[in-house]
């Protein structure tokens, strides 16, 4: 486990930087529809991930990562107990609470986790608004409200928790208890490939590994940001983005995430 101190990275390049120089080990209990994606984004990022999600192994693996995403997809009953084992580790780890709101089983659970106060909580305006419980959740994993529509929520859900909440949409918003930082751009092609959410999820999850959790969030934001609008230049389609996302994510240079965040003091 890496020890994060007042010297790490705070810029997305810093942050960059520093995770190629660690290619942290990154535990991912996600779900089934997204694990191939998500482990090959993070190859490309240059992290190194495992798909460890069994019971009896999840928290003594997540005691040896550098972070941890808990993906709330597809949570099967060993999914939840490893995700329960994965969180009582005390490493920096990250909620996705994935279509909460009206599916009871993933509500509860996500509602549970909460108290094992994640680092980092990054979901869609309907999602943040329903785990909040202030919102019934979007039309399964699509978001039927805005960012800024859920930035009351998000604010109280980092203070409930102490950490980072990060809300992805057009302009993704990320918050803790004293800022609020912005990230504009990016490709709504990432919206046609199963997984691009996800897998930014367990971006910031090995990002956690080198940087505090507002950094983390906002450079992984960043950097999807930029990749994404890179690949969408070169593509004709969700099938030859998917492949040229993994490779820009790869060739990205932490000098092109200069100038993508905007941050201001909380109000």
């Amino acid at each position: 486990m890496v020890v994060r101190t007042s010297s790490s990275p705070s810029t997305p390049a810093e942050a960059l930087r520093a995770l190629r120089e660690a290619a942290p080990l990154t535990q991912c209990i996600t779900n089934a529809v997204v694990t191939n994606f998500t482990a090959n984004a993070l190859l490309a990022l240059g992290a190194s991930p495992a798909m460890c999600d069994i019971p009896g192994e999840a928290g003594l693996f997540a005691g040896i990562s550098g972070g941890v995403l808990v993906n709330l997809g597809t949570p099967t009953s060993e999914q939840r107990d490893a995700a329960r084992e994965a969180v009582a580790a005390g490493t920096p780890w990250v909620l996705d609470p994935v279509a909460v709101g009206a599916l009871p089983v993933r509500t509860a659970l996500a509602r549970e986790l909460l108290d094992a106060h994640p680092a980092i909580i990054r979901g869609n305006a309907s999602e943040i608004l329903a785990l909040a419980g202030t919102g019934a959740g979007g039309r399964g994993v699509d978001a039927t409200d805005s960012p800024e529509n859920a930035l009351d929520a998000a604010r109280s859900l980092a203070l409930r928790t102490g950490g980072t909440v990060a809300v992805s949409g057009e302009t993704d918003i990320i918050v803790d208890a004293d800022r609020t930082a912005r990230v504009s751009g990016g490709s709504a092609l990432l919206t046609k490939v199963t997984g691009g959410g996800c897998a930014l999820g367990a971006a910031m999850a090995s990002l956690l590994a080198v940087a505090t959790a507002f950094d983390a969030a906002t450079a992984a934001s960043a950097i999807w940001a930029v990749a994404s609008e890179r690949a969408a230049s070169r593509t004709r389609g969700p099938g030859s983005f998917a492949v040229a996302f993994l490779d820009e994510l790869a060739a990205l240079e932490p000098a092109g995430l200069e100038g993508r965040v905007d941050v201001e003091a909380a109000r």
